[in-house]
């Protein structure tokens, strides 16, 4: 039994690096903290526990992870600090050389995250507490909002995959979900807070159901019968797990909303064997006909990494043609980086950091005009969108159901509302339609 008398009247803040499912994994650990009777921390005010939540998809995002934790003990110099997230459980002995530091939770320990707390004394170097790979078997709910009108929902944990640059496998374990019926639950719980939209998250969503001998399909048709909630959005979800029984479904739904985000990586087949995917370009193209072809307007983004070993630059010209030639709304560029212990490392052909900027900086620009085309197609039409509060002096924005980004003139009464607007023309930096709100 833990005694939580330790921690009534303390505060607590939290940092959080990386995915959505980060997010989401926060907000539960906060839960946690508040129902053992610690509070946020105000603004400015320092806090008794400090909770970082890392990330460790890139080396940029191992630097980034270690500069937020030397800036949050600095901020609360005497708080306890708790690390934990995927670089926590890869580099546990990394963090636990970081001053200040006291505990380090990897993947299987973090739900259990009052038992490490203690009696909240600091102590001398950090202690590292992880799993095994293959003891990394639970699978911990989450659902948070933080200031955001949207939900965002774990509905699966891990990933089987093992591509051949990633080490999300190795920080997250196998793959797992929790059970429709309690998925379902925190949905209903989400309305009654007044959530009009869920976002569902997840390492690898389309393999859901592995844990339980249910499916995704399952999940978004029991999810579609919740009336209160309005909109629905599937997070990244690899193509060969999209089914077209799925975007049929998407495609007919009042609250599954016309917007995929659909990971490709690249658009050369050769570099995509590499990679150690479970596809190829004809078959992400056919995937992208089937939505168009029942959803015209939907919004699709798509993932891609540039300069990957073995991406010659004849390869890299195949894939901008390939990218080019499909109905797609915006590219995610990311620069590969190497990552210990991963397959890619074997293979030939090292992109130089140059050539890799300069690979990026083409597909952003194909983005860019790709996005600007198909909101230009929208212009003039009527939509739908749900707002979001306005910080002072500045338009409110929300989002149509095809996830166009619209801004209006600020009006708080219209937070967390879903409105009918005329969209008129670009703001001036074209990152959103101008609309007229008509009801």
């Amino acid at each position: 039994m833990i005694d939580t008398t330790v921690f009534q009247d303390k505060t607590a803040v939290y940092y959080t690096l990386g995915c959505k499912l980060n997010f989401s994994e926060t907000s539960t650990l906060g839960k946690t903290l508040r129902e053992a009777g610690v509070r946020t921390a105000r603004k400015g005010e320092r806090a008794d526990i400090c909770v970082i939540n890392t990330c460790s998809v890139t080396k940029m995002a191992d630097k980034k992870c270690r500069q937020a934790i030397h800036r949050m003990v600095k901020q609360h110099p005497e708080a306890f600090v708790v690390v934990t997230g995927c670089y926590a459980q890869l580099k546990p002995e990394d963090l636990a050389k970081i001053e200040g530091v006291d505990v380090i939770l990897g993947a299987e320990q973090k739900k259990d995250l009052l038992r490490y707390l203690g009696d909240l004394q600091k102590k001398n170097g950090g202690e590292a507490f992880t799993s095994a790979l293959k003891d990394i078997r639970s699978f911990v709910p989450s659902c948070s909002r933080g200031d955001r009108t949207r939900f965002f929902l774990k509905v699966q944990d891990g990933c089987d995959y093992y591509c051949s640059y990633c080490t999300i496998p190795f920080a997250r374990g196998k793959s797992r979900n929790g059970t429709i019926a309690s998925i379902v639950q925190q949905a209903r719980d989400a309305a009654a807070e007044g959530g009009k939209e869920i976002v569902l998250t997840g390492v690898n969503i389309g393999d859901f159901g592995k844990s339980t001998n249910e499916t995704f399909f399952d999940l978004i048709r029991a999810l579609d019968g919740i009336e209160d909630i309005q909109r629905y959005r599937i997070s990244s979800i690899e193509p060969d797990l999209l089914t077209d029984e799925i975007i049929a479904f998407v495609a007919q739904s009042r609250r599954f909303m016309p917007h995929f985000h659909i990971p490709l990586q690249s658009g050369s087949d050769e570099v995509l064997k590499l990679m150690r995917r479970k596809y190829g370009t004809a078959l992400f193209a056919s995937k992208i006909r089937t939505i168009k072809e029942l959803m015209p307007d939907a919004f699709i983004g798509v993932d891609v990494i540039v300069g990957t070993r073995g991406e010659t630059a004849e390869r890299f010209e195949r894939a901008c043609q390939f990218i080019a030639s499909t109905d797609v709304t915006r590219l995610h560029v990311f620069s590969y980086s190497e990552r210990p212990g991963t397959q890619a490392l074997n293979i030939d052909h090292i992109v130089s950091e140059e050539e890799k900027h300069e690979r990026s900086q083409r597909l952003l620009q194909l983005s860019e005009q790709k996005t600007e085309t198909f909101y230009a197609r929208h212009i003039g039409k009527t939509m739908k969108a749900l707002m979001e509060k306005a910080k002072p002096e500045t338009p409110m924005y929300g989002f149509t159901e095809n996830y166009i980004r619209v801004e209006t003139n600020p009006d708080q009464t219209l937070d967390n509302q879903i409105v009918t607007l005329q969209l008129n023309g670009f703001n001036e930096d074209k990152t959103a339609l101008w609309g007229t709100i008509i009801s």
